[in-house]
């Protein structure tokens, strides 16, 4: 892959959620190798790159000592082709860096393990093995798994998390998806985020017409929601 002039669609300059306990900012990497339904970052998906790697560093030398943390995300941030240069260059001026990723390239994560640039990461778990291609129009479900189970191989630290649109995924499908994790031996805690209305997605979706109650999850691990009123 080779490393675009411009490889990010802006920069969030400040965050205190996304990245668990620390100050950070958010790296914005165009481009994705799936188009999920819910997904509403359609600009940054489909767009050009507005950020190119100097002025990302320019930044990054200008936040050395007020933040903590860099997080990578998109898009698919790892199949970008400056994933690596960047990360590294986000660890020689000593931040820590959080990766947002669907796992589908388990080859560039492990090539940034390999030199210790990540801290933590967010594997997004789409679907159901039944509902992946719907949901995601991909066919990576094996990809996700591979990942899932070479960072249990290993002992990282990461979480998993699932975006919630009740007319895509009921409570028994989360019920699934929840077994599986247990039975790659997950053991950390299984997120849930409710689907976020901002009127423009891949899948043209508005509010759920579907209800989803938490209570009907029959889960072996841990299981907290973000963003659900």
């Amino acid at each position: 892959m080779s490393v675009q002039s411009k490889p990010l669609h802006s920069i969030t300059p400040f965050t205190t959620l996304d990245f668990p306990d620390k100050t950070a900012c958010i790296a914005w990497f165009t481009g994705c190798n799936m188009r999920c339904a819910y997904c509403y970052n359609t600009a940054v998906v489909l767009g050009e790159g507005f950020v190119g790697e100097d002025e990302f560093l320019h930044f990054l030398d200008k936040r050395i000592g007020k933040l903590s943390g860099v997080v990578f995300s998109g898009g698919e941030c790892t199949i970008n082709g400056s994933f690596l240069p960047l990360a590294r260059e986000v660890k020689k001026r000593g931040f820590l860096l959080k990766v947002d990723t669907n796992g589908s390239n388990l080859k560039a994560l492990k090539a940034a393990l390999s030199e210790n640039l990540i801290d933590y990461i967010a594997l997004d778990f789409k679907a159901p093995r039944d509902k992946f291609q719907e949901v995601t129009k991909s066919n990576l479900y094996e990809n996700f798994i591979q990942t899932l189970d070479f960072l249990i191989l290993i002992n990282f630290k990461f979480e998993v998390r699932t975006t919630v649109h009740a007319d895509l995924l009921c409570e028994d499908d989360i019920t699934n998806m929840s077994k599986t994790l247990h039975n790659h031996g997950y053991n950390g805690v299984y997120y849930l985020q409710k689907f976020l209305n901002t009127g423009e997605n891949f899948g043209n979706l508005t509010a759920s017409k579907n209800d989803f109650d938490i209570k009907k999850i029959d889960s072996a691990i841990k299981i907290e929601l973000r963003n659900f009123a």
